[in-house]
């Protein structure tokens, strides 16, 4: 849910540390939150998650405790629903009323609630007793509606009891002495005062107000957990009985796995040169073992399903005929010795006609060259890879759709999830070069960017047909052939 995320890292070549920055996207926060609190409140919820969604957001039953329930008519003193609010990671601010802060005028209170954008609540009280709930437009003022009883949820997924908090200070102490006098023995002098210090602070700010920066990487001791336990993931707030579909699957489940090694890699020189305890490292996303635990009821979707899911599926179920009637595209193979000249040609074919075509190849270099060549000769071209931002590859998408070129050059983003319908011809070059770019699954769903168009087709230029090849080209004709029978 961030705009930007630079996690901290330390590099001892160099001996750089980069400090955590983040810019969080307040939109997505307060969907987040309100997310967990539909889980909670109803049964009616569908939630779209990233592969993100196996990292930490905190335990359900401490977040479940820091709920308050207010109601008209209960015993409330100001002071204790104002020391409530802050253990709930509200801020009290007078000038600036904003989504997860509160304020007080007398014997008002207005909390804005984190999880809602354009809605928030004044409580009225008398005589340590709440005499009226109102909801109202924060912007306007303007009293919406009077209600008799309000839940206030967390500002945070991450807050805890206090009893917890305290109870994880005393841990983090012990972890802390053991941890210097492992570097005192070691002779590891700077990294025992640099950690020292560093905890120290932390422990006064959870001492003093419960919570601190990168109160993350205490998880473990918030938690209570042991050692090597799995972190508390949105997987744990759903209910026993709920329905998981994991799109694009043959991509997403080796995402699963490769998310815990890249984490832990980061976390182990933090904690080797003294930035953080050992216990940071649990704080982590699941490892693919224990998301597969989590896994209740789960549907799998992929054009291109991998081996993992086809040893583990109960029941494959085909849906290859598409409710549009469109089918897979022609697929022709031609020599690569011109390839560059040939596929000119088929583009000149296709802007007449006003469609776009796509083009992949093997390298950034040579997609770069291939785009510069067609620009010289009169074709209006872009390229897209990994170096492209994510902001800029939108608009460069929008733009071929809207018409403004014709063509796009790519190398492994011309793939799952791009459905762009005025694509006729999906132009493949050195298709007979055998790697994970040229691999079945690939060839697969990249011809399958031409299936979005009546007119759709797809060529590839080889010397060679491989047992790629030959696969993708047979798999696509026997789609192509159900789905032409079907449309009869």
């Amino acid at each position: 849910y961030y705009d930007y995320y630079q996690p901290e890292a330390y590099e001892p070549q160099r001996d750089l540390f980069i400090e955590k920055d983040s810019a969080i996207n307040e939109h997505i926060e307060q969907m987040r939150l309100s997310c967990t609190k539909s889980i909670l409140e109803r049964r009616d919820v569908v939630i779209v998650a990233t592969v993100s969604a196996i990292y930490g957001i905190g335990q359900p039953e401490a977040y479940h405790k820091m709920i308050m329930t207010l109601r008209a008519g209960d015993k409330l003193g100001q002071r204790d629903a104002i020391a409530q609010l802050v253990r709930m990671q509200y801020q009290r601010n007078d000038m600036d009323f904003s989504r997860g802060a509160f304020r007080v005028r007398g014997d008002t209170i207005d909390i804005f609630p984190a999880e809602h954008s354009e809605m928030a609540l004044r409580l009225e009280m008398f005589d340590d007793e709440i005499e009226s709930l109102q909801l109202f437009d924060p912007l306007t003022g303007k009293i919406r509606q009077k209600i008799l009883r309000f839940t206030v949820y967390p500002s945070s997924h991450y807050v805890t009891p206090r009893d917890q908090v305290l109870a994880a200070v005393e841990t983090i102490k012990l972890e802390l002495a053991d941890r210097l006098k492992f570097f005192v023995a070691e002779g590891k002098l700077v990294e025992a005062q640099r950690l020292e210090q560093r905890t120290r602070f932390d422990l006064e700010m959870l001492s003093e107000v419960g919570h601190c920066k990168g109160i993350e990487n205490y998880s473990r001791h918030l938690a209570g957990s042991a050692p090597g336990d799995p972190p508390s993931t949105l997987v744990d707030y759903l209910p026993q009985d709920s329905l998981m579909f994991i799109d694009e699957s043959h991509v997403t489940i080796g995402q699963f796995g490769a998310m815990y090694l890249g984490d832990r890699s980061r976390k182990t020189t933090l904690v080797e040169y003294g930035f953080r305890l050992p216990s940071a490292l649990d704080n982590r996303p699941l490892k693919f073992a224990e998301f597969e635990q989590r896994m209740r009821q789960v549907v799998m979707v992929s054009a291109t399903p991998a081996q993992w899911e086809k040893e583990h599926s109960g029941k494959v179920v085909e849906q290859v005929v598409r409710p549009t009637g469109l089918v897979d595209p022609e697929i022709e193979v031609r020599p690569a010795t011109h390839q560059v000249d040939d596929v000119l040609q088929e583009i000149r074919i296709r802007v007449e006609k006003n469609e776009r075509v796509l083009i992949t190849t093997l390298t950034k270099r040579m997609a770069e060259q291939l785009t510069d060549y067609l620009s010289e000769n009169g074709v209006k071209v872009r390229y897209l890879h990994s170096d492209v931002d994510t902001v800029e590859r939108v608009e460069i998408l929008r733009d071929l759709r809207l018409g403004a070129f014709d063509v796009l050059v790519g190398i492994n983003l011309l793939r799952e999830g791009l459905d762009i319908p005025e694509v006729s011809l999906v132009a493949i070059l050195d298709a007979d070069k055998e790697g994970f770019l040229r691999s079945e699954r690939s060839l697969i769903q990249t011809i399958g960017r031409a299936a979005r168009n009546l007119e759709g087709r797809a060529i590839l230029y080889a010397d060679k047909v491989t047992d790629s090849m030959e696969r993708a080209i047979g798999e696509t004709e026997r789609r192509r052939k159900k789905q032409i029978a079907h449309n009869l």
